[in-house]
């Protein structure tokens, strides 16, 4: 084969499961480049007897992906458009092409595929054919089936058919089996818009053209292996508008859904507010539908829009045209097929019972015998889903860990398909059947019909190579799950994961799948994941690394528990970025499952020299400052054969540039100037000139020295001071002794009397313990926090604002601090007391107003700012001052200590390159460069040779000459300058 070949643990564990509850382990796994590979895959197998499961983006809900033999992975190679005629609106595909990928290609000629899963992002075209999928929009443009043109196809004995109508490429034996059974094909199949279930035999009748192709849609993989297709394009429309319509509850919705069909829609999707995070964009309901119309013009597609507004019974509605608005409104919508996996109580929910479908007319009634049904067997799932079509997604909250739940999760399913059937449904509208179904066919078709399938597998795969137990003979639907290997003790871990009870396989049960961070471009201020779109490789996405780290808990492919050196490797290129912790639908939070990880890899054992390096920074740079070593330091840096040996030593990768350490650091400018102030106001006291302390009366804030503000670019900190002085706050540094001064105090700040002013120590620092805890050494990181917290009481006491200037500082407090030290209750009230600077100004300075600057910026937002802080007050921030223009998603890619250590060069600048230098390269000359992480300016000035600025630099420039015990002409700086710095 010229393709890969992989039957590691690695490749393995990879694709043990898609996105259902279903797990097989395979032999091996197989990314072939063309169709001779595949045959000769196929020649192989068949000669051992191994069975062959196609695979595209592995988000299968029924399990149909997976299986115990060798696994075709399309989406390395076989992953391009061959050809596009806009003419006859056509298209050649292989089968590993991502969806988007060909409305990318399609967009500029006006035409789109008609079906779009809300996985759109990551599902394959070969994927889609095999499960028929539909998506959004099928009330308009229907399913795959109705988009495919030809199919070329290899079988499990090595025939290529190149199927179509009137029996093109029918398989020997086809044909007279579809003769023998007309009556039956004719009467057998509910007339449904959602019929997923089964072969679809019927599009064999002679009235239906014959069309083999059609038929073939929706087989699972288990008829043949699909090469190549050619598919149907269709116009897309010009402009188009997003009505909301807002109901009581989602029954009122499911009623209201049919009666919407004859205005023409292009979407009609329906979900309930219990899947909406934050409803605050929607209009009041408990229930909602997304009804999309299209036009030739803006106002043509918002007149259809209000034309079906006024046409509802609804309690409130909303019709949006901006494109940047409907997109976020279709996320939230989108997203569902995650945040489902969580009932609104934090409890587990689970697939199964996806995609039912009946008569959109019937919808309402079903929706509440449904709901009984859960309700008899003390079940809880919120539907969701294309209630213009019929059918409904849902999660429910099953226990498939005891014996007890799988028996309830058999006895709902058996009597949930009976009443699928009863309301004359399909047990499957959209995902297949794959082992979720199979095995109750006979309840909707019957025996007869499901013998005829039986007879269909065997006319085109009489060996049962392909996919065997999917659609026909299939296993259980209770066997294989998933989660029958995990331990069910909880593992002995670090970090307390709150919202998964303390269980660490809990919180890697998270991850179900749905794959969102496999796409190749990120959406808005997107950053989930960077490492996959860096390398395309699925062991380097989030789905990927939990993949592993379920199967380390399993201990069946992988063996060696937390030494496990397939999940180190995995591991080693996340960036901890902390993206998928928002992005992910589920929440899934890699950068902290990493450093739990690294934790036990490396306990008791040697370390890389990364670790001891920069994860041990503080120490290093702490010692620089009390030695007044700086300048040294940065002198040997900058000797080309000395920084060398030095990077070498300590795991720092050779192409980087060892950053330069202040001669001043931020805390002594800050007790320096401080001291003078004290000084002058003595002076003038004596004088008679001063009775109050400048800032007396001024509400305080504690600003918090990070060790990048502190160490490598106090001017941050200088501009932070003077903005927020200027914003009328009293600036004060963490305490680490008393400065008592009843005289200098009295009314300093609006803390409790007895609050006196803290000056910082040269020798105890306060630290958030970012840089042990990203590289997993969680002991001492937990030392240093319980340290910091015995300093930080008498802030906490007085219940003042921590403002933390540096993102990524600021994140670990929030997040990682009370989650580290979950036994300490003063780590849950520091976190609640840290706000970002701008949070501080609108918060505890609302009727300050910024300086207005009127200057275009660009940049990234930080991706720890994006995943844990949230960027609102920022953007606002910004709009005050005048500062125009959007910052890009994704990360920067240096990431802390990623992108300095050895051997991560090329992917750190390739998640560069990804969006943040383009963006950059794209600006005009006049436009600001904003880069709160030290990380994220280091990145732009060593690859990008750009100075990026944080917001603080940026406003204290616009209040003009700064003082010169603030910002200006100090020793050996400039004006915005200041010691040591470039």
């Amino acid at each position: 084969m010229r393709g890969e070949v992989a039957f590691d643990a690695t490749a393995r564990a990879l694709t043990t499961m898609d996105a259902s509850n279903y797990r097989r382990v395979p032999l091996g796994v197989v990314a072939p480049r063309d169709a001779d590979d595949v045959a000769a895959a196929l020649s192989v197998c068949r000669a051992h007897g191994v069975p062959v499961v196609p695979r595209g983006g592995g988000t299968s809900i029924a399990g149909q992906a997976t299986g115990t033999g060798v696994v075709l992975d399309f989406t390395r190679h076989m992953n391009r458009i061959v050809s596009l005629d806009p003419a006859a609106r056509t298209a050649v595909v292989q089968p590993g092409v991502v969806l988007d990928r060909l409305q990318e290609a399609a967009a500029p000629h006006g035409l789109r595929f008609g079906p779009d899963p809300s996985t759109h992002g990551r599902c394959t075209l070969g994927g889609m054919i095999g499960n028929n999928s539909c998506g959004s929009h099928s009330v308009a443009w229907g399913t795959t089936a109705d988009s495919v043109r030809e199919l070329k196809v290899i079988t499990g004995r090595g025939q290529r058919l190149t199927l179509g109508r009137d029996w093109a490429g029918a398989p020997e034996g086809l044909r007279p089996l579809v003769d023998g059974e007309l009556a039956r094909l004719r009467t057998g199949f509910p007339a449904l818009p959602r019929r997923i279930s089964g072969y679809a035999l019927d599009a064999l009748l002679p009235e239906k053209g014959a069309d083999v192709a059609r038929s073939f849609c929706g087989s699972e993989g288990t008829l043949g292996v699909l090469t190549e297709a050619v598919v149907r394009l269709v116009e897309a429309p010009r402009a188009r508008a997003l009505a909301v319509l807002a109901y009581a509850d989602e029954g009122a919705a499911a009623d209201a859904a049919a009666g919407l069909l004859p205005y023409g829609p292009l979407t009609v999707e329906g979900m309930a507010a219990d899947l909406v995070p934050s409803p605050a964009d929607l209009p009041r309901g408990g229930a909602w539908l997304f009804v999309e119309t299209g036009g030739a013009t803006e106002a043509e597609a918002r007149a259809r829009a209000q034309a079906i507004v006024r046409a509802a019974d609804v309690m409130d509605a909303l019709v949006v045209t901006d494109p940047a608005g409907q997109h976020a409104l279709w996320r939230i919508r989108e997203d569902a097929s995650g945040t489902a996996t969580r009932m609104p109580d934090g409890t587990e929910a689970w697939p199964g019972w996806e995609d039912c479908a009946v008569q959109p007319a019937r919808l309402g009634a079903y929706l509440r015998d449904f709901r009984g049904l859960m309700s008899a067997h003390g079940l809880r799932g919120t539907p969701y889903g294309h209630f213009g079509d019929g059918c409904i997604h849902v999660r429910i909250d099953f226990d498939l860990l005891t014996e007890v739940g799988i028996g309830r999760f058999r006895r709902f399913s058996q009597e949930l398909a009976d009443l699928v059937v009863s309301h004359g449904g399909s047990l499957s509208g959209e995902h297949g059947d794959g082992q979720a179904r199979a095995e109750l066919l006979p309840r909707m078709y019957g025996p007869e019909l499901v013998a005829l399938f039986e007879r269909t597998k065997d006319i085109w795969d009489p060996d049962g190579l392909l996919n065997p137990g999917m659609l026909v003979r299939p296993a259980r639907l209770d066997e294989n799950l998933r989660f029958a290997v995990l331990p069910r003790k909880p593992v002995d871990v670090e970090f307390g994961y709150p919202a998964d009870g303390g269980d660490f396989s809990a919180a890697v049960r998270r991850c179900v799948g749905v794959a969102k961070c496999r796409t190749t471009s990120v959406s808005g201020a997107g950053v989930m994941c960077p490492s996959f779109r860096a390398t395309g490789e699925e062991e380097h996405s989030t789905r990927g690394r939990a993949r592993l780290l379920h199967e380390m808990l399993a201990g069946e492919v992988i063996t060696d528990g937390w030494r496990s050196a397939e999940v180190r490797d995995a591991l080693d290129l996340c960036l901890s970025c902390k993206g998928c912790r928002t992005d992910c639908p589920v929440g899934v939070d890699m950068a902290t499952y990493k450093a739990e990880f690294l934790h036990h890899h490396y306990e008791g054992r040697r370390r890389p020299a990364a670790h001891y390096a920069m994860g041990w920074l503080p120490v290093w740079l702490s010692a620089v400052s009390r030695t007044r070593a700086g300048a040294v330091v940065n002198a040997l840096a900058s000797v080309g054969p000395l920084a060398a040996v030095a990077k070498r030593l300590g795991g720092i990768a050779p192409e980087r540039g060892i950053p330069r350490v202040a001669r001043e650091t931020f805390s002594r400018w800050w007790s320096r100037r401080f001291r003078d102030r004290v000084r002058a106001f003595v002076r003038e006291a004596k004088r008679g000139e001063r009775t109050r302390v400048p800032g007396a009366g001024r509400e305080s804030v504690v600003l918090w020295p990070d060790t990048f503000t502190e160490h490598l670019s106090p001017a941050v900190g200088r501009a932070a001071v003077r903005v927020l002085e200027a914003a009328g706050l009293a600036v004060l540094l963490p305490p680490t002794f008393r400065m008592k001064s009843p005289a200098v105090m009295d009314g300093v700040s609006k803390a409790p009397a007895g609050f006196n002013v803290f000056m910082p120590h040269r020798r105890r620092r306060v630290c958030c313990g970012l840089t042990y805890v990203s590289t997993g050494q969680l002991d001492r990181a937990r030392t240093v926090l319980r340290r910091t917290l015995d300093l930080m009481e008498p802030v906490l006491d007085a219940g003042l604002p921590v403002v933390v200037l540096e993102p990524s500082c600021a994140a670990a407090l929030r997040t990682d601090l009370p989650e580290l030290l979950h036994d300490d209750p003063r780590a849950a009230r520091l976190a609640a007391a840290v706000v970002t600077f701008a949070e501080a100004l609108e918060r505890h300075a609302p009727a300050w107003t910024p300086p207005r600057l009127d200057r275009p910026v660009t940049g990234q937002t930080h991706c720890h700012q994006h995943a844990v802080l949230g960027d609102a007050a920022d953007r606002r921030l910004r709009e005050a001052a005048g500062l125009t223009g959007e910052l890009t998603g994704g990360c920067c890619g240096l990431a802390g200590n990623f992108g300095f250590e050895k051997g991560h060069y090329d992917i750190s600048t390739a998640c560069a390159e990804d969006q943040l230098l383009p963006a950059v390269r794209a600006s005009t000359a006049d436009t600001i460069v904003l880069a709160d992480g030290f990380s994220c300016r280091t990145q732009l000035e060593q690859l990008g040779g750009v100075r990026g600025r944080h917001v603080a630099e940026v406003l204290a420039e616009g209040l003009g000459e700064a003082p010169g015990d603030v910002l200006g002409k100090g020793p050996g700086g400039g004006p915005g300058g200041g010691p040591g710095e470039r």
